[in-house]
């Protein structure tokens, strides 16, 4: 009698979330700016002096740092559905670009949906028609 040949590759399992385990949203954060222009200015301080603890404390991003002469300083966040996230840094304080950071890490990356609902639309026509109180019958009293 021969056993089914089971493969390494059927035996792993894919990363979820769920009560015993988290996987965090964001993948990867890339800061650009530019060395010489005075906008940049918070953003090189934000690098020097907060750049490893942020990095210390979420191992599980990737922080890159990139130069982009002669244009706008931005934190692009990636995330594990494959959108990413571009915030503008110029002329932030240190504090200011902090909480730009952690916005991009507590964010799923998904797109923004309106909290209004939209009113529900059907595909097929209503077999009596659109009602309209203008066509209604009046009332006799």
């Amino acid at each position: 009698m021969s056993h089914p040949v089971v493969l390494r590759a059927q035996l792993r399992s894919r990363p979820a979330n769920g009560h015993a385990a988290f996987i965090p949203h964001i993948r990867k954060l890339v800061f650009e700016y530019c060395d010489k222009w005075p906008t940049s200015q918070n953003t090189r301080t934000y690098l020097l002096t907060q750049i490893q603890i942020l990095a210390r404390q979420n191992p599980h991003v990737e922080v890159v740092v990139k130069q982009r002469n002669q244009k706008e300083p931005i934190v692009r966040g990636f995330y594990a559905n494959n959108r990413d996230k571009v915030i503008p840094l110029k002329e932030l304080e240190v504090t200011g670009i902090q909480k730009k950071v952690q916005l991009l890490l507590d964010s799923s990356g998904a797109k923004i949906q309106p909290l209004k609902r939209r009113p529900v639309e059907s595909t097929t026509e209503a077999t009596r028609g659109i009602w309209s109180g203008l066509h209604a019958d009046r009332p006799s009293l």
